[in-house]
């Protein structure tokens, strides 16, 4: 009972915090770095820590295959709102929710090796990112209401707390792959919309350069946290993902060429 409580507290006060200071971080620096830093997994990550506090090391390894395969979704997620964006955020999120929802169904059925899975990921962010459409303009994002941010905090939180109670009945892969439905990006995006779809599709860019760390992340976790256990998996797996979402940066910052 103690540690389901201890669990509990843990989930209500640590993803708000990432996700505040994720948030803050973004209004700082623009819609590229907001994209860019919630590409790492704020929510995934977590959800993917109290599985392995409640279910096990063996558990959180096959959800963070899962995850790693989710990252695919994303990737469809980010085409689907990027190539809608001029129709309106409505039917640009509900476009891109549809592309989560059958690619990540459909990886369901997707049984390779964790680096052979890897290595697809990568190759489908690069391809993704090529595909992208780059928009010229876009008026500068009003400032947020006093409620953005503790919504996209409570938002955020729910969902954490709603997947890990789920765990069980959904099983691992399925955890794992739900637990990367980019909520948080979804909701800078749409957002960031308000200013036009270039602000939009310059969220999604980051978003997909931050999944490459996304990506190191779950491989890295999936490998090693039976081996090394909650404490060594965790601290390999944030290692891992800080290397790569450092080297990611050059690529937020140059800017590209954009189209009207």
């Amino acid at each position: 009972m103690s540690a389901a409580i201890d669990t509990l507290v843990l989930k209500l006060v640590l993803t708000p915090l990432l996700i505040a200071g994720a948030s803050l971080a973004g209004r700082r620096w623009g819609q590229s770095i907001g994209g860019w830093l919630v590409g790492l997994p704020l929510t995934s990550g977590p959800v993917a820590f109290f599985l392995a506090v409640e279910r096990g090391a063996g558990f959180a390894a096959a959800a963070a295959v899962g995850s790693l395969a989710g990252a695919i979704a994303e990737a469809a997620f980010c085409l689907a709102y990027g190539w809608t964006a001029t129709r309106g955020w409505v039917a640009a999120t509900v476009t891109a929710t549809l592309a989560f929802a059958v690619v990540a169904l459909a990886l369901q059925w997707l049984a390779w090796p964790s680096v052979a899975l890897a290595a697809t990921v990568g190759a489908v962010l690069v391809v993704t990112l090529r595909l992208l459409p780059r928009l010229a303009g876009g008026a500068a994002p009003p400032s947020p209401p006093r409620w953005d941010l503790p919504a996209r905090m409570v938002l955020t939180t729910a969902l954490v707390i709603v997947l890990t109670g789920l765990a069980p009945t959904l099983g691992p892969r399925l955890s794992g792959v739900l637990a990367t439905f980019p909520v948080y990006a979804a909701i800078l995006t749409v957002f960031a919309h308000r200013a036009g779809p270039a602000p939009a599709v310059r969220v999604l860019r980051g978003l997909l350069l931050g999944l490459f760390s996304f990506g190191a992340f779950f491989l890295v976790l999936g490998a090693v946290i039976e081996d090394l256990g909650l404490a060594g998996g965790f601290a390999a797996a944030t290692a891992a993902a800080l290397v790569v979402q450092a080297a990611s940066l050059a690529f937020v910052v140059r800017p590209g060429p954009a189209r009207a």
